[in-house]
C-alpha cells in the first residue's frame, strides 16, 4: 500500500450530500476481479446520459478540474452499500483524499485499508473549501497527515481528527497484510515449532 504523508493537489468540488457508493461506482461495473480499471466508471450515471453520451456539465469533466487529486464533497459521503470498489474507483481516477464534514463508517474503513485518506472537517470549513474550489482558478490544497492539517496558499488552515492507529497505518503504507507481515519472524518460528500434519497422515 502506498504511504500517505503529505499530498498537494488540485481540488474538485462535488457539491452534493449523501453521495452513496452506488453513485460512486454503479453496480453494473462490479464484475471485474482486479482492483484497477474502475476509475473510468466513477460517478458514471452523473457523467454520462442513458445513451452513453458524456455530460460536459458534470464537475469532474470541466477542464479546470482536470487532474484533480483532492475531492471536496457534501456531508455523509460514501453512504449506502459496503462495496470497497467505491474506494478503488476514486483512487483509480486519480484522487488521493476526500474532504467532507462526515463519512459513512464502512466507506471510511475501506479507505484506510487502501491507503486513501478521508479528511473530516466541520461544516463551515468544508463549505469554505467548496467555495474556494469553485471560485479560485487552479485551486490547490495541501493535506498533511503528519500534522493532521489541511492548508492552502490563501491563508486557510484547519486541523482534522484521525485515529492514531489509522494514522500510523497510512503513514507507513500498512494494510492488513502489511501489518501481519510485521510479525513474519514470529510466524515463521511458530510454523517451525508446529508443522502442518501430513495430508497422508491417518487421524486417530
Amino acid at each position: 500500500m502506498k504511504p500517505f504523508s503529505t499530498h498537494r493537489g488540485r481540488v474538485a468540488p462535488l457539491d452534493r450530500v449523501n453521495v452513496d457508493t452506488d453513485q460512486i461506482i454503479p453496480k453494473q461495473f462490479l464484475k471485474r476481479i482486479e482492483r484497477t480499471g474502475f476509475g473510468q466508471f466513477l460517478f458514471y450515471d452523473w457523467r454520462f446520459s442513458a445513451e452513453g453520451k458524456k455530460n460536459a456539465d458534470f464537475v469532474l469533466d470541466e477542464a479546470r478540474y482536470a487532474g484533480a487529486s483532492i475531492l471536496v464533497a457534501g456531508r455523509n459521503f460514501g453512504c449506502g452499500s459496503s462495496r470497497e470498489h467505491a474506494v478503488w474507483a476514486l483512487a483509480d481516477f486519480g484522487f488521493r483524499a476526500v474532504i467532507s464534514s462526515s463519512f459513512a463508517d464502512i466507506f471510511a474503513n475501506n479507505s484506510t485499508k487502501n491507503g486513501f485518506l478521508t479528511v473530516c472537517l466541520n461544516e463551515n470549513e468544508a463549505a469554505e473549501l467548496m467555495r474556494r474550489a469553485r471560485e479560485i482558478k487552479d485551486y490547490e490544497l495541501t493535506v498533511d497527515l503528519e500534522r493532521c492539517e489541511v492548508r492552502d496558499d490563501q491563508g486557510f488552515k484547519a486541523k482534522f481528527p484521525v485515529d492514531e492507529f489509522v494514522r500510523h497505518c497510512l503513514l507507513n503504507g500498512l494494510d492488513d497484510i502489511g501489518l501481519t507481515l510485521q510479525h513474519e519472524g514470529e510466524i515463521s518460528t511458530y510454523e517451525q515449532l508446529h508443522p502442518a500434519p501430513s495430508a497422508l497422515q491417518t487421524p486417530r
